[in-house]
């Protein structure tokens, strides 16, 4: 493994970590999780599995400590391994496809939705509300996440590019 990619992973899972803790709960300690959009970026610039693999666990683990959703630890844990590799076999599907500016603001909508519903699903499961609550919880958390990752994406992936383009000790195979 490369320990530069490792670091630029880190760095990503730390601005994912403070991105997550100061976004506010929306509804019973649900929030957005940005964190999503920092995994997916890393994701979407190094995809080997072992790189998504450390990524997802990792970000699981940060999610868990700083997520305030009853029954959102054992949630994170299970809803980012799968989710990254779902975004991961998607991004391989289209990557030759499509424009990755457009592919990556457009998987990164369809990731945290993904996301989301493997997070509600499990974390309602746990403490026993799976009585309707689930597309009231998705409506409210979910699909602003979506729309925020999306832009998030938007912005920050092109100029993350450029800049690893340009950087030249960096070679991402």
């Amino acid at each position: 493994m490369n320990t530069r990619i490792l670091i630029i992973l880190s760095l990503l899972v730390g601005i994912g970590a403070v991105l997550h803790a100061v976004v506010p709960p929306v509804l019973f300690g649900v929030k957005p999780d940005m964190l999503l959009a920092m995994m997916f970026l890393g994701i979407l610039l190094f995809p080997k599995i072992k790189y998504v693999a450390i990524l997802s666990i990792a970000t699981g683990v940060v999610s868990a400590l700083t997520t305030t959703a009853p029954g959102g630890q054992i949630a994170n844990l299970i809803d980012k391994p799968l989710t990254a590799m779902l975004f991961l076999a998607m991004f391989i599907v289209i990557k030759d496809r499509m424009n990755p500016s457009y592919s990556a603001p457009a998987l990164t909508a369809v990731g945290t939705m993904i996301s989301g519903a493997i997070f509600l699903s499990t974390a309602l499961f746990l403490i026993g509300l799976m009585d309707g609550s689930f597309i009231a919880l998705f409506g409210i958390a979910v699909l602003p996440a979506a729309l925020l990752n999306t832009v998030i994406m938007a912005v920050v992936y092109p100029i993350v590019q450029k800049i690893l383009k340009r950087s030249q000790p960096l070679i991402i195979t």
